[in-house]
């Protein structure tokens, strides 16, 4: 898995890896097999990992903190009681919760700090969506719903607050989906040359670069010391065009690959 973090650099977020016997040979790994004979295993490995979690937090977090995906998210809601010292407030904001709790993972934050303390707490936290509750809200029936990836505020009846809620968390998925989806379209430029990477790279910033290349090892070699961008992948339903050049030594494509500055 490639991803494009907010500034143009390449992460290799998860990665497995065929390794055929040469490990096991390295490391003296055997095995008896069915014929009674020692031989050598073919292994693979796989490298989902914390790794992720970088991933994550480099591509959707802004300057406020974290911003996580709900289906990730430890806490998909917060309940922000607003002035909780008022009589109901918080016996209010503790029915919301045992309401919600059945479907949701959410937390009711009734420390003593301030209102805007905890928004900013929960904001940092990268919590996807905070529920504003005060005396207010509560004489006229409604609650306020603030979407931590674009600050969006939404103002719902408490008798709809679950339905209102499981929107809000699919629209915060969408919009966190679509945002990294148009950075790495944005930064994605289709090269034919070193020459051409290099310009594209000085004149629009780092990003992906996707260009041909003729499988040589010398060839990939060459691009990196020429541009500074290494191979990342071949991807997935990406058809290489009829008569493709290598990038770096014109001969003709076998592949379609995306290049780019790794950390």
């Amino acid at each position: 898995i490639e991803a494009l973090m907010h500034d143009g650099k390449a992460l290799q977020a998860g990665t497995s890896h065929y390794f055929g016997d040469g490990f096991a040979k390295a490391f003296d790994i055997e095995f008896t097999d069915r014929e009674n004979k020692r031989r050598h295993p073919f292994q693979t490995s796989w490298g989902v990992s914390t790794r992720l979690i970088g991933a994550i937090i480099m591509t959707h977090g802004d300057d406020n903190g974290l911003v996580l995906p709900p289906a990730v998210a430890p806490v998909q809601a917060v309940i922000i009681p607003v002035a909780q010292h008022k009589p109901g407030v918080l016996e209010r904001c503790g029915e919301l919760r045992a309401a919600l709790e059945k479907d949701f993972r959410v937390k009711l934050d009734d420390s003593d700090n301030s209102a805007g303390w905890k928004y900013a707490e929960y904001e940092m936290k990268g919590v996807p969506v905070r529920i504003e509750l005060g005396p207010r809200d509560i004489e006229a029936g409604q609650c306020v719903l603030a979407l931590r990836h674009n600050g969006e505020k939404r103002t719902v009846r408490l008798d709809t607050v679950a339905e209102a809620l499981a929107q809000a968390l699919s629209d915060v998925h969408d919009g966190l989906y679509a945002a990294a989806l148009e950075n790495r379209s944005r930064r994605t430029y289709d090269c034919l040359t070193t020459d051409e990477i290099n310009e594209t790279l000085a004149a629009k910033g780092d990003g992906f670069v996707r260009a041909p290349w003729c499988g040589s090892e010398e060839c990939e070699d060459a691009v990196k010391e020429k541009t500074g961008v290494t191979s990342r992948c071949i991807p997935f339903g990406e058809t290489l065009p009829a008569g493709s050049r290598c990038v770096c030594c014109g001969k003709e494509a076998k592949h379609l690959i995306y290049w780019g500055k790794a950390y």
